[in-house]
């Protein structure tokens, strides 16, 4: 059984509550007032964590070479410039989330910035699907000592392979996310049942990160195991953005959090008749009535009895053994047969 992860005094794990994470990326758009909000509004609807991204445009990507996002007009490398959270904007998150009781979450997207992210005291780290093949650098995070989530978009079962390799004999506390790296995802392209069978091919913590337009697959992530539930975050749809058509708004959220507690409570394992169906058992079971009048000492034949509701007399498997009984005493049609009436 995968091993619980525990930070920022959460456990993460087989029997522990889904991990719900706001993923508010950059739809911040650099204005840390907007990204309080997006910390307040996140705790309001009730999530675990509020997940942002430190960029160090230079220490990531070449000025050339990455196109423009579908989602904006101007290439990644600009936008970062223009609209990334600098570190001490990060530090200022990180203490107003601490203040709020909300988590914060930050994923780094080179050495550098992972190293600052440590060195500022971040509990965990989220590493994105971008980054599951850099092995020289998420060696170097998982020598840090702290938790890994990690995203799957994009790779193929030798590549996650290859990583968690290359990461466990570093470091054991390891999460895998389930993820399409498509904006939006095409819902037929989410393939849930992976997250079963990741957990099993690496006996692991399993969750989900989810980039379709709405809640759908990420509360069904739930029903088939997903310990973690990863979904983008905005305040307004209509701002535009890399993230904006993957992103949800805040009443959208909230309903995503009551989907996956609503999910938890259904997911017990016994069968068994609940004290709340007992009084429906009782009449919406069939007993086996008289479909006519007979009389004493009949003998009772197919064509006078069936079964009907209520539950309360013989039961409906008997009926077989009622028929060629002999009626003791007078049977009053549409009635519920006795034992003690037959012969």
């Amino acid at each position: 059984m995968a091993k619980v992860i525990r930070f920022d005094g959460r456990a993460i794990g087989p029997r522990e509550p889904c991990f719900v994470i706001a993923e508010a990326c950059d739809n911040h758009l650099g204005d840390l007032a907007v990204a309080k909000e997006m910390v307040r509004q996140a705790k309001a609807c009730g999530v675990d964590a509020i997940k942002f991204q430190h960029h160090l445009p230079d220490e990531e990507m070449l000025k050339e070479g990455v196109p423009m996002s579908g989602n904006f007009n101007i290439p990644l490398y600009e936008f970062l410039q223009r609209y990334a959270l600098k570190l001490d904007q990060h530090y200022e998150l990180f203490q107003y989330c601490k203040a709020l009781g909300i988590t914060y979450l930050c994923t780094p997207f080179s050495l550098k910035a992972a190293r600052e992210l440590n060195e500022m005291g971040l509990g965990a780290f989220k590493i994105g699907s971008g980054e599951l093949t850099d092995l020289p650098t998420l060696k170097v995070i998982a020598s840090f000592g702290k938790p890994m989530i990690l995203s799957t978009g994009m790779a193929e079962w030798s590549e996650i392979d290859e990583t968690i390799a290359a990461l466990r004999p570093i470091n054991e506390q390891i999460i895998l996310m389930n993820c399409i790296s498509e904006y939006p995802a095409k819902h037929s392209d989410v393939n849930l049942n992976v997250i079963p069978e990741m957990s099993a091919r690496y006996d692991v913590t399993v969750g989900h990160s989810d980039h379709t337009p709405d809640i759908y697959t990420s509360i069904g992530a739930v029903a088939l195991g997903a310990k973690v539930v990863e979904k983008h975050f905005i305040l307004d749809r209509r701002q535009p953005g890399p993230d904006q058509s993957v992103s949800i708004e805040p009443y959208e959220f909230y309903e995503l959090v009551k989907g996956v507690r609503r999910v938890e409570e259904a997911l017990g394992g016994s069968k068994k008749v609940h004290d709340l169906e007992k009084p429906i058992r009782s009449w919406a079971h069939r007993s086996v009535v008289s479909l006519r009048a007979i009389p004493k000492g009949s003998r009772i034949t197919v064509d006078m009895v069936w079964t009907k509701r209520p539950g309360t007399g013989i039961p409906a498997k008997h009926l077989e053994e009622v028929v060629s009984r002999t009626a003791a005493c007078d049977i009053p049609a549409h009635h519920l047969i006795r034992w003690d009436e037959l012969a």
